[in-house]
């Protein structure tokens, strides 16, 4: 019997969907925004919430519950290092051992403020200071309901699983580039045909304007020409 379970299992094993639960949390606090399958979205929505309430303590709550609350996110989440979204495309062009400078100091301890130390331009930020110090600090007047789940009215390709875009509220993009549709190959093709279609009748029409515009033209000279054969015969 499956008393006092209230998960989704999503056929994975309890440290599989534990991982799968942190990387899209950390992904989610990155990047604004995540797009994924709708029952994914409904099961780390909660998860991610906890979060952001754990992280408005760490920010404004006693010394010690900011302590705590700080420990509790690092076990929750883990405390991976991002780049900022500003120098992301710069990093993406250093060598391997500028990005190695980028992520640790000479003594090897990681950078987890971001700031320009050790001769770098910006250095690596942790996940849990940019949840404390950047996310947490958008929803102080906020009560709850950080994140919201969109339906995009489209299906993953092989399973046919139903996507969502999973947002930070206040930092979503407009409607109009997150929800409409892809256009499928189908959808493609028949534009194309009608197209196709739609050229060929104009091109049409116009050939049946020119022939009829020459008709009357050519109905005089045959006129005339009939006039003269008679008074040759007369």
């Amino acid at each position: 019997m499956r008393h006092l379970v209230a998960r989704r299992k999503l056929n994975r094993t309890k440290e599989h969907r534990l991982a799968l639960r942190r990387n899209m949390a950390q992904n989610l606090f990155e990047h604004g925004q995540i797009r994924t399958t709708l029952t994914k979205a409904k099961d780390v929505r909660p998860f991610v919430e906890r979060l952001i309430t754990l992280a408005r303590k760490a920010r404004t709550g006693a010394p010690a519950a900011r302590l705590a609350a700080r420990q509790r996110l690092t076990s929750l989440l883990g405390d991976r290092a991002v780049i900022p979204a500003e120098n992301r495309e710069e990093y993406g062009g250093m060598s391997d051992a500028a990005r190695q400078r980028v992520m640790r100091s000479r003594s090897g301890r990681r950078y987890r403020l971001g700031a320009a130390r050790g001769g770098q331009k910006f250095t690596a930020v942790s996940i849990v200071n940019h949840l404390i110090q950047n996310v947490a600090s958008g929803f102080e007047d906020r009560p709850g309901g950080y994140t919201r789940v969109i339906p995009l009215g489209k299906v993953s390709k092989g399973d046919s699983a139903p996507r969502a875009v999973l947002q930070l509220v206040g930092r979503e993009e407009s409607p109009g580039t997150v929800t409409r549709p892809e256009k499928t190959a189908r959808q493609r093709r028949t534009e194309r045909r009608y197209a196709a279609a739609a050229k060929a009748g104009k091109m049409s029409r116009k050939r049946g304007s020119a022939d009829a515009e020459a008709a009357p033209a050519q109905a005089p000279e045959a006129g005339a020409s009939s006039e003269a054969s008679g008074g040759d015969k007369a």
